[in-house]
């Protein structure tokens, strides 16, 4: 018998058939003369998903991880002074990076349940009056924690104190599931994944600058080399690369981004909060509670779910996928232990959702969780079944004529 893993971590997430099948080729000649007529086209599509009619985007062979060293070492310089703040593990591993790249980190550490504080970087800029803080990162959302932070609001931040600091952005589990808008919150520097919301294996770190992030460029002296923006550039603009590129993964891309666009990014948006609001709902009657301290912090890409003193939560996630097949995330760090993870975001309804919330409910049960059977898992499908006509992915009825 074939086992199938369903798969609800919060990244990789599921590949859909036609993007597996747009990877599904004989490899091809990186330099042909033919090759810029797929690349340059994916150059300016991939803009698209991050609101950007600007700038420009690259895509490395890395992980999101990549990217975040791309944005740093061509924009700065050792010893710059940038604004962060640390409430998860990949806020904290952000932090953890611009310090080893040498910057002058002003760390703002906050509760783990909660996001970017924009009230305290509001304050700290308004008195940076020699605009010292040469950069301003938030990240959009903390994986770890189920998090999601308000980026148009560390924008006013920034304009109400007329600061010229650059704004990076962590949008790795946001961008292509949650609203982004990087040319209107004017954002300099955002970085993303291949493996979450563009549906695909990971392997490609995007990364998406502006013009302003482009001119900081050119009096950046950091070491640099495999994510130099000058070496990218003089490739790209020609459509190539300055060395062998994933081509398997940008045919997916190109697969992945259709696939976006043909359903409209708004619709996507409404999709993830829809399916987050159902796994928010079984939640609440399992009586449990998530990670993120108030709705204001929900994020539509994760649900950290706390479960109960006395439990570990590594059991249940182990519970489920070894008894029931399901991969649900672990707690990360300050919160290991603590809470499992359900990632709902890349191509997923409402029926995978389900599916999900059926097996988190045995595998809590067999862990000792007081949880009543089916209540998480049918209040989300009475939401799911109350809001059907909202669903981007339903397929319409068609109007059938009835024989005479």
């Amino acid at each position: 018998m074939l086992v199938t893993t369903h798969l609800f971590i919060p990244g990789p997430t599921n590949v859909p058939e036609t993007v597996r099948s747009a990877m599904d080729i004989r490899m091809e000649d990186m330099r042909s003369p033919e090759f810029p007529k797929f690349t340059l086209p994916l150059f300016e599509d991939a803009k698209k998903a991050f609101k950007l009619t600007n700038g420009r985007v690259f895509l490395f062979p890395s992980s999101g991880t990549g990217a975040w060293e791309s944005a740093i070492s061509n924009t700065l310089n050792r010893g710059d002074k940038v604004l962060m703040s640390r409430f998860g593990q990949f806020s904290l591993l952000w932090v953890d990076m611009a310090q080893r790249l040498g910057l002058n980190v002003q760390v703002l550490d906050e509760e783990w349940g909660t996001g970017v504080p924009v009230e305290k970087y509001a304050e700290i800029l308004a008195a940076d009056k020699n605009h010292e803080i040469k950069a301003v990162f938030a990240t959009h959302n903390e994986t770890a924690t189920g998090v999601t932070s308000d980026i148009a609001g560390v924008r006013k931040a920034l304009n109400d104190a007329k600061h010229p600091a650059l704004l990076f952005v962590d949008g790795v589990s946001s961008v292509g599931c949650i609203d982004f808008r990087m040319e209107e919150w004017g954002v300099d520097c955002c970085v993303s994944g291949s493996q979450k919301g563009f549906m695909l294996p990971t392997g490609l770190g995007i990364l998406a600058v502006s013009n302003k992030a482009l001119e900081a460029n050119k009096s950046s002296k950091m070491e640099r080399c495999y994510f130099s923006f000058e070496d990218m550039i003089k490739n790209n603009d020609l459509g190539y690369f300055p060395y062998t590129p994933a081509t398997q993964l940008l045919r997916g891309l190109r697969a992945s981004l259709d696939l976006l666009l043909a359903e409209g990014l708004d619709n996507v948006f409404a999709r993830h909060n829809r399916l987050a609001e159902g796994v928010r709902k079984a939640v609440a009657a399992w009586g449990l509670k998530l990670c993120a301290k108030e709705p204001k912090w929900h994020s539509d890409t994760v649900s950290a779910i706390l479960v109960p003193e006395g439990v570990d939560s590594a059991q249940v996630v182990k519970t489920a996928y070894y008894r029931y097949n399901l991969s649900l995330g672990v707690g990360l760090n300050k919160v290991a232990g603590r809470v499992f993870r359900i990632g709902h975001l890349g191509a997923l309804d409402e029926i995978m959702v389900g599916g999900a919330l059926f097996g988190a409910e045995m595998a809590m049960r067999d862990c000792g969780i007081d949880v009543v059977p089916g209540s998480g898992s049918g209040a989300a499908a009475e939401y799911f079944r109350a809001t059907t006509k909202a669903s981007a992915t339903s397929r319409p009825e068609p109007k059938l004529k009835l024989a005479s």
